[in-house]
């Protein structure tokens, strides 16, 4: 059985046939995304309560333990976080990676619905959730900023008009803004004036509430018309507000600017971002888990100038942050290295064949298998990303085996005298089997990358099936196009006595005399192969290990903490010298940094930055390498310490950690957690492998009598980065308690070395 012989007696068949895969592959190729590496991200949700004035203790009591009691429920949750702080909870689900994110979002929203009746009732709004894993740093920061209005109005703006607006783009899942200034107002009560007309705080708040409603007036009903009436009476402004009658003493009203001083300012005072130096609202931009980073930065960025028209004069949309700038210059780079490659497997084949036609038809099999895989890869919902770019750069190798086999064996019997159809069915007809099988057992290697399980099998899924659809593409091309090829192409030629002395033969002649030595030194040459598979060995165990290498992706992540019962304005100040102090470095090109208790940041003495770096082309030093320079910049900085890491393209975890390794504890007796923490934070110091371990304060959580969670949560890193360090790792599996739940979170980041950690 011949599976070529169709093929080649139908040229023109088959050539439509080629035709058809290279077009087909050329528009898949214009429609696949970009991205860094295959969407791996675990579905991840984080669901936001806040409870103005409540302490810490409260929030835990009564907003997140119901939640989670709730929540842990839920069928295919695979981790569960939460932080309460001063007025606010936030609780991060990480979910199966076989579930999807729109399932798992229904599951929160009726688990939501479910803990309504336990929640406070007097909650100034209900839990708000969004698709996005918060350890995930932004794919785009805008910076806003204006000279001419007061960031108020400039908040209002950017809450309707910009916010919004990119939260209906495709891929985003939430947008939030840091440094916030809501536009209130302010009413300061003189508690003296206000006793004095034995009046108290509760009498105000409900007379203001009740005053500044713009409800039903009702209607006029006459004989020949009827009026709707229809005035808006609520209260915009401070002096408005000044006019509330708020009781009435001794026959003549008392007005509320009788009792207070009102003033328009913002909602919360101790909120505070910063563009640079320049006080600013920052506008953060992430993605849902699973959406392509560059399409939704591209949806972003076509949107930028229709919002910017929208704006008044005077308000100024700077990108501060794009998370796609490197990621499009590293696949440039891989595409320009996969060319190249081509480029050389064409040049090495004429070199060795010293034939045009023979060069050609192997030539035309490379760009046809790789091309033609875009299609498929467009089927299979892949992206151009470094590892099925680099797929297709390796099989360029892999592609022309086939091809070359086939031809030097159609040539074999064109060297005879045989005419070139007659051939090229013989020849395609007693190597068709060994190329079908030269096929099956190169994706035979594949096949453990296919079968691999969780977040590893999901990363090199998509590396190992382009692979091997090239593979199989290339195999079907050595099978119909080079045959035919040969056929019409391939003519015999005398051989020339001069070409048999040329370097070619010279080479073979050289390779041969040391293949004979190597033959008569045999016990030798067995010493070397167990010598070198003894060194592989000790390699191995020797060389550094880790899920992923470091990137350097530009930017660098930092949390800034203070010491407890810092002001807010001394926070701020603290924070302005450590931006003055980043930017003095010359590889920084711009930063932006927020402080106060929101969404992104939960407690009033931290805060956040996002340093971008100058473009690697322009520094002189990797981003690991300008975190530790920074480091002692910013030491000077007095009462306030900078925690940096740099942003990686793959991010597991679903918190955001000061270092890159947390390492928890966790006992049903809080007095004995308290006495072993400072013990093991003490001998973790001493270690030379970390550097910057830092013990976050522990909390005892109520938990309702009888009631039993038995959940399991990642609270490590299990990620080994920079060569040489060991990772400090551990599985947190919650107790069964029935009251009280104490844990103690430890942190640190890698600091040099290669000595293994002890173990405690």
């Amino acid at each position: 059985m011949n599976p070529s012989r169709i093929f080649i007696l139908r040229p023109v068949a088959t050539t439509l046939l080629m035709v058809a895969i290279m077009v087909v592959g050329l528009m898949a190729y214009l429609q696949l995304p970009l991205s860094a590496l295959p969407e791996v991200a675990y579905p991840t949700i984080q669901v936001q309560t806040f409870y103005p004035g409540a302490s810490p203790e409260v929030v835990t009591s009564a907003i997140t333990a119901p939640l989670e009691k709730q929540f842990g429920q839920m069928p295919g949750l695979n981790q569960m976080s939460s932080t309460s702080s001063a007025g606010a909870s936030v609780i991060t689900l990480q979910f199966n990676l076989s579930l999807a994110i729109d399932v798992a979002e229904q599951e929160v929203q009726a688990a939501i619905s479910a803990a309504d009746n336990l929640l406070p009732q007097d909650l100034p709004a209900p839990p708000i959730y969004a698709k996005v894993n918060p350890a995930d740093a932004p794919v785009l920061a805008l910076g806003i900023t204006s000279k001419v209005m007061p960031l108020t109005e400039v908040q209002d703006m950017a809450d309707t008009r910009i916010a919004q607006k990119i939260s209906q783009l495709k891929g985003v899942g939430v947008v939030s803004i840091s440094g916030g200034q809501r536009p209130a107002v302010r009413v300061i009560v003189n508690a003296r004036a206000l006793a004095a007309y034995g009046l108290n705080l509760d009498d105000l708040r409900t007379t203001i509430s009740v005053a500044n409603q713009n409800g039903p007036k009702g209607t006029l009903d006459g004989p020949s018309l009827a009026y709707t009436i229809n005035t808006n009476d609520q209260i915009r402004s401070a002096d408005e507000y000044g006019n509330i009658i708020i009781a009435y003493r001794n026959g003549s009203p008392v007005r509320l600017r009788d009792v207070a001083t009102l003033a328009a300012g913002a909602e919360n005072t101790k909120l505070g971002g910063w563009m640079n130096g320049t006080p600013a609202l920052i506008l953060n931009v992430q993605r849902q888990p699973g959406a392509n980073v560059v399409d939704v930065v591209n949806r972003i960025q076509a949107l930028l100038p229709t919002i910017r028209s929208s704006l008044p004069q005077g308000v100024d949309v700077a990108v501060l942050t794009d998370r796609t700038t490197t990621i499009r210059a590293s696949i440039r780079d891989v595409e320009l290295e996969m060319a190249l490659a081509v480029i050389l497997v064409v040049l090495v084949i004429y070199v060795f064949l010293r034939n045009v036609p023979a060069t050609l038809i192997p030539s035309l099999s490379v760009p046809l298998s790789l091309i033609g895989t875009f299609a498929v890869m467009y089927l299979a919902n892949f992206s151009l990303n470094n590892l099925s770019l680099m797929a297709l750069t390796i099989a360029t190798g892999f592609v022309v085996d086939d091809a070359i086999v086939m031809i030097e064996n159609i040539a074999r019997y064109i060297e005879r005298g045989e005419p070139p159809l007659q051939a090229a069915l013989k020849g395609a007809g007693q190597i068709g089997f060994t190329i079908i099988s030269l096929t099956v057992s190169l994706i035979a290697v594949l096949i453990p990358l296919l079968f691999m399980q969780d977040v590893v099998g999901r990363l090199f899924r998509e590396f190992a099936v382009t692979l091997a659809v090239t593979i199989l593409i290339s195999a079907l091309v050595s099978l119909t196009l080079v045959p035919m090829m040969c056929a019409n192409l391939l003519k015999h030629q005398p051989e020339k006595k001069h070409e048999q002395e040329s370097w070619f033969t010279r080479t073979v002649e050289w390779y041969g005399h040391r293949l004979t030595w190597v033959l008569d030194h045999q016990r030798l040459t067995l010493w070397v192969a167990v010598g070198t598979l003894v060194v592989t060995a000790a390699l191995y165990v020797v060389i550094p290990k880790g899920f992923f290498p470091d990137q350097d992706t530009g930017l660098i992540q930092g949390v800034s903490q203070a010491g407890e019962g810092v002001s807010y304005a001394e926070m701020a100040q603290r924070q302005q010298e450590l931006a003055q102090a980043i930017l003095k470095d010359p590889d920084v090109g711009s930063l932006s940094s927020f402080i106060g208790v929101d969404g992104n940041n939960v407690t009033l003495n931290s805060g956040r930055f996002l340093i971008n770096l100058k473009p690697r082309d322009s520094r002189s030093m990797t981003a690991t390498q300008v975190i530790r320079r920074l480091r002692d910049e910013t030491a000077n900085v007095s009462g306030i310490t900078l925690y940096m890491q740099p942003v990686q393209d793959l991010t597991l975890d679903n918190t955001i950690s000061r270092t890159q390794y947390n390492f928890t504890l966790e006992s049903a007796d809080a007095t004995e957690l308290s006495n072993w923490t400072p013990k093991l934070v003490s001998l973790l110091r001493q270690q030379p492998e970390l550097s910057d371990v830092v013990q976050q304060p522990g909390r005892q959580r109520p938990g309702p009598a009888g009631h039993h969670r038995s959940r399991q949560r990642r609270a490590a890193r299990n990620q080994r980065r920079n060569g040489g360090q060991r990772a400090l790792r551990c599985v947190r599996t919650e107790n069964r308690l029935h009251h009280f739940h104490a844990v103690q979170s430890i942190s640190g980041d890698p600091g040099g070395g290669s000595r293994a950690l002890p173990d405690y």
